[in-house]
């Protein structure tokens, strides 16, 4: 499917990937003492529940990239790791934010963002992994509740004070951070004090999940000399760097920590320098200049995998209206692994481009009976459908989809789709109802209940459901105020 972007709002705590794997060898297999302070400060259910408000703001707010096959390549490596983590409460989302910056964040309840900027700097896939694992060891250590703790001995945290600064620092962390300064001037020293010292938890507890999961340790201290190398020749730092070390202090550290774990070179990840196309093609540059990329790097032969490059090139053909031309690539591919997801996605946004949807739906049916439920094959199928005219079948997959994945937005819309183009009006002001949910609008969407409603007519009982759910709402409404 093609790229859908969404802008949100949320409060955070953001842990730049510039601080990274640090702290002396000798501590590298000292892991910390973390359930007293953090039970102190809020418990596991209260920081699910602050977790699940902050990422239906974000939702609202932020550059988000609701990409099906970029969503599924990260989640795949993310819990790669996290089933190596300890202390793992609760399960784990992973998402992107369309932002050149090189960044990573996690907040509240498993949630974890990367910004396509980072994808663009990483060179492999372990680069990647070992970003993933620092912010993992973010959540499973609590920091965000220590932090609260911490402050909390000081003086009271105030909460929505902090929430302008933090919301900034995700799109822009220089002058997020600028803004936290000035807005909690009091309390500015131990934050950095503080944050430094769950940096160094993270640190040695990413660098085991990163181990544990077969991936090249080595990566840390390879990203992280890119990292300086980009900021060395600024005059003065990023701001989102005075919270943390900066590069150079800790790629030593982490080459030493490396020194005696056993050394896994992993082979080149053809899905890692497929998804690295995806974005340059989706999310760096216009339609134009990434054909013109990708033809140069074929032509130089300056890539990894020549299918990465060559899938690259059809997407931004697909982008700059050469539908025949991309298909032409993207069926070579096909012939050599008719299963790929990255491949299947492209051929059906050109088949539905074309009007051949029977094609699209005969091949992703073919995929999805031994990928049941899996979100590119459901969501393009539901998509293909659509455009075809078979809204029901559309909504049969998506309810079946949203069965194991019931806050996925983009399914919403979607299903908002189908029911309007059904002119199924009540059905559909329900689900854009579920869709404003997501994003925090609880006017919005007691509103298109209010609508559905009057649509209802004699059917009572659902009368009585959409006042049920309307109560649902207002409640949570409340519940979202008193945090």
């Amino acid at each position: 499917m093609k790229k859908t972007g969404f802008f949100l709002l949320f409060f955070f705590l953001s842990f730049s990937v510039t601080a990274q794997f640090s702290n002396q060898h000798s501590q590298k297999n000292t892991l910390p003492s973390i359930g007293v302070v953090a039970a102190n400060a809020i418990s596991i259910e209260k920081e699910m529940q602050i977790g699940d408000v902050f990422m239906r703001q974000l939702r609202a707010r932020a550059p988000l990239a609701m990409d099906p096959v970029l969503e599924e390549y990260l989640n795949d490596i993310g819990n790669r790791l996290v089933v190596q983590a300890n202390d793992v409460r609760f399960p784990f989302s992973f998402f992107w934010v369309n932002s050149p910056e090189i960044n990573a964040f996690a907040f509240f309840g498993g949630h974890i963002g990367v910004h396509t900027g980072l994808m663009l700097n990483a060179d492999n896939e372990s680069e990647l992994a070992s970003v993933l694992a620092h912010e993992i060891s973010h959540v499973t250590q609590r920091h965000i509740a220590r932090s609260i703790a911490e402050q909390q001995k000081n003086s009271p945290l105030h909460l929505a004070s902090l929430l302008g600064g933090l919301l900034l620092a995700v799109v822009n962390p220089e002058a997020g951070i600028a803004a936290i300064s000035a807005g909690n001037a009091a309390n500015a020293q131990l934050g950095i004090n503080y944050t430094r010292s769950n940096e160094q938890e993270a640190d040695r507890v990413g660098f085991q999940i990163l181990s544990k999961s077969g991936f090249d340790t080595a990566a840390a201290s390879s990203f992280f000399g890119k990292l300086a190398a980009k900021y060395r020749s600024r005059s003065k730092p990023p701001a989102f760097l005075l919270t943390h070390p900066l590069p150079e202090s800790r790629i030593a550290d982490a080459r030493n920590r490396q020194q005696g774990e056993p050394t896994s070179r992993r082979p080149p990840s053809l899905s890692f320098h497929l998804a690295k196309a995806r974005v340059i093609a989706r999310y760096s540059h216009d339609s134009r200049y990434n054909v013109a990329f990708f033809r140069n790097m074929l032509e130089k032969k300056s890539y990894v995998f020549e299918q990465a490059a060559l899938y690259g090139l059809a997407i931004s053909l697909f982008d700059d209206g050469q539908l025949k031309a991309a298909k032409n690539i993207i069926e070579k591919l096909l012939d050599t692994a008719p299963n790929n997801l990255f491949y299947v996605d492209v051929a059906t946004d050109i088949d539905i481009a074309q009007r051949k949807t029977l094609d699209a739906i005969e091949r992703l049916e073919n995929v999805a009976q031994m990928m049941p439920r899996n979100r590119v094959i459901s969501l393009n199928l539901a998509n293909a459908s659509i455009k075809h005219g078979s809204y029901q079948k559309a909504n049969n997959i998506i309810k079946d989809y949203l069965l194991t994945n019931p806050e996925h937005a983009l399914s919403y819309q979607l299903l908002t789709e189908s029911y309007g183009e059904s002119q199924r009006f009540l059905e559909m002001h329900q689900a854009k109802a579920e869709w404003f949910a997501l994003l925090a609008a609880y006017p919005q969407a007691i509103d298109e209940l209010h609508n559905a409603y009057n649509y209802a007519r004699e059917n009572n009982l659902e009368k009585q459901r959409i006042r049920a759910r309307i109560e649902q709402l207002r409640e949570a409404q409340e519940q979202m105020k008193k945090l």
